[in-house]
């Protein structure tokens, strides 16, 4: 056995004590794994599901790499989709299941308390907020996998080899959980939850139900293609219960104090790094459209050939390019390096374009007013808003700006992806989802085009190499440009232009 799989099973055998019953005095919850209390127990297992989902390493989390927001100077094997010389997989994969681990014993902790009625109440609302999380947690890893473990994933000794469920099941129960999730807030609104080791929203019931009610539209539309009656379902049930309003977010608050710094600061500042920059895909776009949030998202750079002359320009990376100077480059705004730089998982503008989407594909829903046009422009204004920017008027009248139905999708598709820049994952989905922006292949790439998913962690053939076979059957093969269940053409190089 090499040390790598050694060190894999120590992790399992911690994980199955960590689950394991113990002796507690009597006024303890008798399924408590530990001493610890569930509110440090919820704090850890916040922090470290969200710091993966915003993280940018190069050994984990390539997300923004995959929907080329950002390039690399050096060790560009990442930036080329090269996913085994750092075991990319194997990182994000491992990290999500212990993050999931802390949240089920957040579970195992709170779960057998009872009291009176408003105590009831209120620890349902907090049983509803931590399967939230986990929601998020799976649903970011079906999008990235697609079959993964499930049912059994979090066994820990007492299973080392969990079964990887359907992700089309995954997904379905995955929505009757917020079902029940947004129900259990709805019913206990004014009964309150957690206090301020919830780092989300301390405990606000009423913002908790408005993130749940967006994540089930978000995973609603993701079936638009291959579904579009549930899509429709899910979106109309999301707008009824109260989805994120103008100015609303679900963001995490880092600090100035390490280690709860922003993940950009904390992978870049105190080493003092210069290997990453934007990519040129999205500045060049943005440079061309004279877009307000260049400033925002980047700084520029001196391109100036003539000494004494200053000439100030944004420049990214091209794209999976060897020989990029860092100081020939532009880099993320002072803002975004700041150390208590919140990290963003959901927003209105988000919330704008789906219902853009929604009603440009010519989904019927009751409750919902306005036209595509509109809500495509409310989703500008949010982006812009977000990011401490006004939309100036001249930017929408502009042919690549400017709604037009023949381009509905394109423009949607377009600017979805401009407001999710820095939230790599949802702005990669958003590419899978709409095949806009078309992306640049970088040279010597492996593949005829960017991957549509993670290969699975390399080590599972050997750990559990049964059900590695069966998953890898299931999806029809463990390979990056392998379609996951909610996209339906993937990219082509001349994509349609509208729905």
């Amino acid at each position: 056995m090499t040390m790598k799989m050694k060190n894999i099973y120590l992790l399992i055998l911690v994980l199955g004590v960590l689950v394991s019953s113990c002796e507690l005095p009597d006024n303890k919850n008798p399924k408590a794994a530990t001493d610890v209390p569930a509110e440090t127990v919820l704090t850890n297992g916040i922090r470290s599901a969200l710091a993966l989902i915003d993280n940018m390493s190069q050994n984990s989390n390539i997300s923004r790499m995959m929907t080329q927001y950002i390039g690399m100077t050096q060790y560009t094997d990442p930036s080329r989709y090269v996913f085994n010389v750092r075991q990319i997989s194997d990182g994000y994969w491992n990290t999500s299941y212990l993050a999931l681990q802390d949240l089920n014993e957040v579970k195992v902790l709170i779960g057998d308390l009872s009291g009176s009625e408003t105590f009831n109440r209120m620890n349902a609302n907090r049983m509803a907020i931590v399967d939230i999380l986990e929601v998020l947690v799976y649903h970011n890893l079906v999008d990235i996998f697609g079959n993964v473990p499930y049912t059994e994933a979090l066994g820990g000794f007492d299973n080392k080899t969990p079964v990887y469920d359907d992700q089309v099941a995954i997904w379905s129960d995955l929505q009757v959980r917020l079902n029940a999730d947004i129900a259990t807030l709805t019913a206990g609104a004014a009964d309150g939850s957690w206090g301020a080791e919830d780092l989300v929203y301390s405990g606000d019931v009423a913002m908790w139900k408005k993130f749940a009610a967006t994540l089930k539209a978000r995973m609603g539309m993701r079936l638009a293609d291959v579904d579009p009656g549930t899509a429709q379902a899910e979106l109309t049930a999301a707008i009824n219960a109260g989805m994120l309003e103008a100015g609303e977010v679900m963001q995490l608050p880092w600090t100035a104090v390490t280690p709860h710094t922003n993940t950009i600061y904390a992978l870049f500042v105190p080493s003092a790094r210069n290997d990453y920059g934007p990519a040129n895909t999205i500045i060049d776009m943005m440079v061309d459209l004279d877009d307000a949030r260049l400033p925002a998202f980047f700084t520029q750079t001196d391109t100036s050939t003539e000494v004494g002359v200053e000439k100030w320009a944004y420049v990214g990376i091209t794209y999976g390019s060897t020989t990029v100077a860092y100081n020939s480059i532009s880099h993320f705004s002072d803002a975004m390096f700041a150390p208590d730089f919140p990290a963003t998982f959901a927003c209105n503008a988000e919330v704008e374009f789906m219902l853009a989407e929604a009603l440009a594909r010519g989904m019927s829903i009751a409750p919902l007013t306005g036209t595509a046009e509109e809500h495509y422009l409310a989703g500008i204004a949010e982006s812009h808003a977000h990011w401490g920017v006004t939309v100036d008027p001249a930017y929408l009248t502009q042919v690549d700006v400017a709604w037009d139905v023949a381009r509905d999708k394109e423009l949607i598709g377009t600017q979805k992806w401009l407001a999710l820049h820095n939230r790599g994952m949802e702005g990669w989905c958003t590419w899978r989802s709409f095949d806009w922006p078309v992306l640049n292949p970088p040279p010597d790439m492996s593949y005829t085009d960017i991957p549509y998913r993670y290969p699975y962690p390399f080590n599972e053939p050997d750990l559990n190499g049964e059900n590695y076979a069966s998953a890898a059957a299931a999806i029809g093969g463990d390979d990056v440009r392998t379609l996951l269940f909610w996209d339906a053409v993937g990219g082509t190089p001349t994509p349609s232009a509208a729905f």
